[in-house]
């Protein structure tokens, strides 16, 4: 029996039927309202806006496809579930075309078909509603990020000054630690970003972000992105009395997920993000589709760290796996969009990557170093966004 007792309309020219379709109804908890002609059945739609309506199809006076028609017109878009006999399955078939939410056919044999088709229907609208409502909780949150993204759509060089002001201070040093960045974008705006926080004076909170696509709609992404972080602030300043890294990674990239794959951005993005243990020297870390996978430079030697997962924006209710690993001193941690694979004078994928490797054996780890290996300064154009995100360890 549902928990909240949901309006229905019949509307049935078989009194029989009608009856007998009514008093299970209400046995399983709704409340009904009952109509033996199409007409009728209208008035009492327009008086009582029910929450699911079902009409016979053959009905003297306003048949039942004339009656969805005109339901059909009203801005509540009322699921409404077609009864009808074995002889007229054209009518079925119009029905649906015209929105109907589901039929069924007479007679009705088992009565708890219908409860489920009815359930099933309000399920749908539920739904529907739920979404609507966090649609506008979203839009009402990010008033402004609206105001970006019309200073955008107004002057791209604009847009890119805005862009740049978002990405936070560098370098930026806590405890041991300096973290600098980079974003050199293919166009005036880019789709990559790159972002951080702390957690009091023991924590330091990256992410390091790819959205798919070039020039406006990539950087609106962006701009997006910075501000769904920053609503998770004070859940990350929860974290530490009551979770672990994990669940801040987790908690991260499923919030992520999930506002993207709501959101109208028709975008997808690959993610880097990471936590730093200032006290114990740890880096915790999760990968969302990213490559190159980030670089721990030690002692003179550079090597990929372990880690795979899904791109945000694709897969509904997924989750990542988070990784962890020794922060030493003198090391340097540095993350790079895949932009910088477009600039390894190199085919294969796994080539690249191995030269990339190659470039950063002896760097110092610091932006500077990074920059001068990969001669980034004598880069004139970029084929692709490129993001470089340095940590380093004094």
């Amino acid at each position: 029996m549902p928990e909240i007792s949901r309006k229905l309309l019949v509307v049935d020219d078989d009194t029989i039927v009608r009856q007998s379709v009514v008093a299970y109804l209400e046995d399983s908890g709704f409340d009904i309202i009952e109509a033996e002609q199409g007409q009728q059945g209208l008035s009492l739609y327009n008086q009582h806006k029910p929450d699911l309506v079902l009409t016979d199809l053959k009905m003297p006076d306003m048949d039942g496809l004339q009656l969805l028609s005109e339901i059909n017109k009203e801005p509540e878009e009322t699921p409404v579930i077609v009864i009808s006999g074995v002889g007229v399955m054209g009518d079925v078939v119009e029905a649906l075309r015209l929105g109907a939410a589901d039929y069924m056919i007479k007679p009705l044999v088992d009565m708890e078909v219908l409860v489920h088709a009815v359930n099933k229907s309000l399920e749908r609208v539920d739904l529907r509603c739920q979404n609507e409502q966090y649609r506008d909780e979203l839009e009402e949150t990010n008033l402004q990020l609206r105001d970006h993204l019309m200073t955008l759509q107004r002057d791209q060089q604009a847009g890119r000054q805005v862009q740049q002001q978002l990405l936070p201070q560098s370098p930026f040093v806590l405890d041991d630690y300096s973290l600098e960045h980079r974003v050199i974008p293919s166009l005036f705006l880019s789709g990559d970003f790159i972002d951080i926080a702390t957690i009091g004076e023991r924590y330091l909170v990256f992410y390091l972000a790819d959205v798919s696509g070039h020039g406006s709609s990539s950087a609106f992404a962006t701009v997006w992105l910075k501000y769904v972080a920053r609503e998770l602030e004070s859940e990350y300043l929860s974290f530490v009395a009551e979770d672990s890294e994990r669940a801040v990674e987790n908690r991260f990239l499923e919030r992520v997920n999930r506002a993207l794959m709501d959101s109208n951005l028709e975008h997808h993005l690959t993610c880097f993000t990471g936590v730093v243990d200032t006290l114990e020297n740890k880096l915790f870390y999760s990968i969302a589709g990213h490559l190159p996978l980030p670089v721990l430079i030690q002692d003179g030697n550079a090597r990929y760290l372990e880690g795979k997962g899904r791109p945000l924006g694709i897969f509904p209710d997924q989750t990542w796996e988070y990784y962890e690993t020794d922060f030493p001193k003198g090391s340097s941690l540095v993350g790079f969009s895949d932009g910088i694979l477009e600039i390894m004078p190199a085919t294969d994928l796994l080539d690249k990557e191995a030269l990339l490797l190659q470039y950063l054996t002896d760097c110092d780890g610091s932006l500077t170093g990074v920059s001068e290996a990969l001669m980034l300064d004598r880069l004139d154009n970029a084929p692709d966004d490129i993001a470089i995100l340095s940590i380093n360890r004094n």
